[in-house]
């Protein structure tokens, strides 16, 4: 998943963050309500985990920008407020979780993966097809029932591919959703992803390239 991350608390943002990318979500970070406006506008995200109480735009406002431009992202509000009243506030402005701080970051994680099941079609627990098996839960890959250890971004690339049931997927829709911000496009980071994807997944090839459009597997 593409996730934005907007909370004044730096140590908090980059540790959020931080967690985030371990589980092979690409993350981008900001620190004021103004600054997330700016990036939800360049950027198509499934998830944006949005502090209540930003500077510059409040985090109010943030979400009701959010619900009335881009209703398609999944907001999870965090707040110190932690009354049923500012609970029930929250999520009368667009929010579809709320969680209040402290909290742990499991939970966090958690509902952030369920958001993002619900930003997009919804696809089976386990991912199947060319001899592969991807388990999204336990983050295992196995094909023709050999174990396959892949590298977080191998994991995300490999899930938009199965995703795709056999339809070809871009450099840049791979870019946009195994890659935060920091990514410089102009770079071939997407193509040697690829190829070690396909050395690890063995032969026969699997990936196949489609010229001037992408990647499939068939």
């Amino acid at each position: 998943m593409r996730i934005l991350v907007v909370e004044d608390e730096r140590l908090l943002a980059d540790t959020v963050a931080a967690g985030l990318r371990r589980a092979a979500h690409a993350v981008d970070v900001v620190y004021d309500g103004g600054a997330a406006l700016e990036r939800v506008g360049v950027n198509d995200y499934d998830v944006v985990v949005l502090d209540r109480d930003l500077p510059v735009v409040h985090g109010d406002e943030v979400c009701r920008a959010l619900v009335g431009s881009a209703p398609a992202i999944r907001v999870l509000m965090l707040t110190a407020a932690a009354k049923i009243d500012d609970r029930v506030a929250g999520l009368a402005l667009g929010a579809d979780d709320y969680l209040p701080k402290p909290f742990a970051f499991r939970e966090l994680a958690a509902r952030v993966a369920a958001l993002g099941r619900r930003s997009r079609p919804a696809a089976p627990p386990i991912l199947h097809r060319a001899g592969i098996r991807l388990d999204p839960h336990h983050r295992t890959v196995h094909r023709d029932s050999r174990y396959v250890p892949l590298s977080r971004k191998e994991f995300a690339v490999l899930t938009e591919l199965l995703r795709a049931e056999g339809a070809a997927v871009s450099a840049e829709q791979l870019l946009e959703k195994a890659w935060d911000e920091h990514a410089d496009p102009f770079t071939h980071i997407v193509r040697m992803t690829i190829l070690k994807l396909r050395r690890k997944l063995g032969d026969p090839p699997v990936v196949l390239t489609e010229p001037g459009v992408g990647y499939r597997i068939p």
